[in-house]
């Protein structure tokens, strides 16, 4: 029976191949995307296992071993908004744990750096980036090391009276090999929070196989009223109903089957497009994105089989007698049950808003859960939604076209709403990821910091456990050699006050200013401004580090001399430039090398990290809707004209009885355009809905508006399916002539 069934496949006419290379291509596109979604989990652990070593010293990460110590000290650096890791290494013994990506430790004086900082290093003057790393470089990290080709990471040789003496240094006896329990201080490796990105792309899976899979069961349906016919004429000749379900089920495994190995080439040749794309705010090495046999399995078994279930649903109705065909019957009418999935979708997500999960696991599972709920939900309501609207329309309409077109919606909505499914749900992957983003993006886009803000290099002491250790003073030389950066514009030095001179009480904490000479504050405009006749100001740690310019500001007079805040420790240095990056980075190269206890920042610091992973999210997003959008719109057209190859004799008939052609277009354009429209109004909804409760649960943010891309992707998407569905009205014509109204 399978051999009968492959040649009738394979020996239906154009017909038939068009039909198996459409369902094809729809397996392959959905086989290379779901095999590029999984190789980008499997991607995402293997970042996080090469970057654990970076928490060597951190608490509960470092394991003891019967080994000579190693003194370690790390540190996070930036260059131009990029993270720089950097760790100094004092080996006391031969058996001292050597970190992975390393051939032998580097002497004092040496240095080992990855290959995209090595390569940044040739490229830029050494009074910007170099001059922080003492001695030269004899060699590169090797890729075990790095969680990306782009990492900036450098380990620095040093004796073991230099790294003693460094804030927070550790003695260990092995590398980290597991995440730290306490992250607060030391932790550099913690991840790129895996978790939390698998929930992000299982949902984009999701997202992108829904409108492949309806893809396939549309093309599946193609001619499907002709292979109906030819079905029932094999059961009035004997065929057994489980005989024609192989048969149906064999042309559409198939196709499958071919899409499957096509798909795999697909996802051959995404793969280095793939691993440019930093999901994680960083690129992959292609080399990780690689499939584990169970996903392999999991594909090459599943997807035949989901094309074979497709098939057998799609045609399950001439397997109930041999007149099933001639004898056809109106289908029985959705139920308003039908909106049960979708309610309880986003009823689950409301749930998590005042509820929220502790857990990574709990977020993920409850997040996808309830995304993937809404999707189905849409896709399950959907016909109810078409037949209730189009019965509404059809007892308030007296006009031919409309009338015929709405009265076919209401007796079966299923196949009305089965041509727009997967346009509906590209619209809610669409809403609901631009709004998303456009939220995260207004409300991360204030830490860049105001524009006065942006032009400070501000060093301030390595934070810890204990209270940080000070500067006693900043040498002459180091102030002259700041002051002759080109660009420069101004310098504060902001004392300690081991005094408490103007300490206040907020609730239970302390808070102690720091107190910084009237002439300097003065050099430093955005941080605020000394009261009239005032010679020391006493102004709060937070308004210096705020990333808010205070122009403004007036601080309140302390009473002390400016001899005597000039004999205190310095707690800030900060100084102002034209804002031009070479004179920012030269200052933090020189800040970093005069003050090794103190980290040096710029407001753009605090923003690269957030900004990177936003930037990853949305080049996702981007993928997503040039994907979906594609895909539907295929879907819609192959749709359109299976529905008109399965009507052409009806067509003919009304053709014949004198209705004219416009009459036909209009029902066709009706049928199509009123559960598009209807649906995709609820799909937009429900998409605000869902990003609302996803962002104020997860995050926090009230829903912001999206900018006008997503109005004009929404718009184009709308009218570029209403073209779609004009395209294919000159068929009618053609379909449509006395021929096609014979008894077949």
């Amino acid at each position: 029976m399978i051999a009968f069934s492959l040649r009738l496949a394979v020996s239906g006419g154009r017909e038939a191949v068009a039909r198996l290379l459409m369902i094809a291509a729809a397996v392959a596109i959905g086989v290379g995307l779901l095999l590029s979604v999984f190789s980008s989990m499997n991607a995402i652990d293997r970042t996080n296992a090469r970057q654990v070593w970076m928490n060597t010293g951190a608490k509960g990460a470092t394991a003891a071993a019967p080994a000579d110590p190693l003194w370690w000290h790390a540190r996070m650096d930036y260059y131009r908004g990029e993270t720089v890791f950097q760790a100094d290494l004092a080996p006391t013994g031969p058996t001292s744990p050597l970190p992975p990506g390393l051939g032998r430790f580097p002497a004092p004086g040496e240095y080992y750096a990855s290959p995209a900082l090595a390569k940044l290093l040739r490229e830029t003057p050494a009074v910007e980036l170099g001059d922080r790393f003492p001695g030269r470089q004899v060699g590169t990290l090797g890729e075990d090391a790095l969680p990306s080709p782009d990492t900036l990471a450098v380990v620095v040789g040093r004796t073991a009276d230099e790294v003693r003496a460094m804030p927070r240094a550790a003695r260990v006896t092995s590398i980290a090999t597991a995440l730290p329990t306490d992250c607060e201080y030391d932790c550099y490796g913690a991840g790129v929070h895996g978790d939390a990105l698998v929930l992000v792309l299982t949902v984009v899976a999701a997202a992108l196989i829904f409108p492949v899979l309806i893809f396939i069961g549309t093309a599946t349906r193609l001619s499907a009223a002709t292979r109906e016919q030819r079905y029932a004429a094999m059961r009035l000749v004997g065929a057994t109903p489980g005989q024609v379900s192989v048969i149906s089920a064999v042309e559409s495994t198939v196709a499958a089957v071919v899409g499957t190995v096509v798909g795999f080439g697909l996802y051959f040749a995404l793969k280095p497009l793939v691993a440019d794309v930093p999901f994680t705010g960083a690129r992959f090495f292609a080399s990780d994105l690689s499939l584990t046999l169970p996903q392999v399995a999991g594909v090459v078994l599943g997807v035949p089989l989901a094309a074979a279930l497709a098939a057998r649903f799609a045609l399950r109705r001439v397997t109930i007698s041999p007149l099933g065909v001639s004898r056809r019957v109106t289908p029985k009418p959705p139920s308003p049950w039908r909106l049960a999935p979708l309610v309880v979708g986003l009823a689950e997500l409301g749930y998590f808003v005042a509820d929220h999960p502790k857990t990574t696991n709990g977020q993920s599972l409850a997040y996808l859960s309830g995304f993937v709920l809404v999707m189905l939900g849409l896709v399950i309501a959907g016909p109810w939604l078409t037949m209730a609207t189009a019965r509404a329309v059809a007892r308030r309409t007296s006009r031919p076209a409309t009338l015929i077109a709405m009265r076919r919606l209401g007796d079966d909505p299923r196949a009305g709403f089965r041509s727009v499914a997967g346009l509906v749900l590209a619209l809610f992957v669409t809403t609901a990821t631009l709004g998303i983003m456009s939220t995260i993006n207004v409300n991360r886009g204030s830490i860049d910091g105001a524009p006065e803000v942006r032009k400070a290099v501000v060093a301030t002491p390595l934070l810890g456990p204990e209270r940080p250790a000070v500067l006693p003073s900043v040498p002459d030389g180091v102030t002259a050699r700041a002051r002759a950066v080109p660009g420069f514009e101004g310098m504060a030095l902001l004392h300690d006050n081991p005094a408490g001179i103007g300490a206040s009480q907020y609730g239970r904490e302390r808070l102690v200013p720091v107190l910084v000479r009237c002439s300097e504050l003065a050099q430093i405009p955005a941080v605020g401004h000394c009261a009239p006749g005032a010679v020391v100001a006493a102004v709060d740690r937070n308004g210096v580090l705020d990333l808010q310019a205070h122009p403004d500001k007036e601080w309140p007079a302390a009473p002390v001399s400016a001899e005597e805040v000039a004999a205190l420790p310095v707690f800030i240095v900060y100084a102002t430039t034209d804002d031009s990056q070479a004179a920012k980075e030269q200052l933090r190269t020189l800040f970093t090398g005069a003050f090794p206890a103190y980290v040096t920042r710029m407001a753009e610091d605090y923003s690269s990290e957030g900004q990177r992973r936003v930037q990853g999210w949305r080049q996702l997003a981007d993928v997503v809707l040039l994907t979906t959008l594609p895909v539907a719109g295929c879907s819609l057209a192959v749709s359109v004209v299976a529905g008109l190859s399965d009507r052409r004799r009806p067509f003919a008939m009304l053709r014949l009885t004198g209705a004219p052609l416009r009459l036909l277009r209009r029902v066709v354009g009706l049928e199509s355009a009123l559960p598009l429209l209807v649906v995709s109004a609820l799909a937009i909804a429900t998409g605000f809905a869902a990003a609302a409760m996803f962002l104020k649960a997860q995050m926090g943010y009230d829903l912001v508006s999206p900018d006008l891309t997503y109005y004009a992707l929404t718009g184009f998407g709308l009218v570029a399916s209403l073209g779609i569905i004009a395209s294919t009205l000159p068929l009618l014509r053609r379909i449509t002539g006395p021929e096609a109204a014979r008894n077949g």
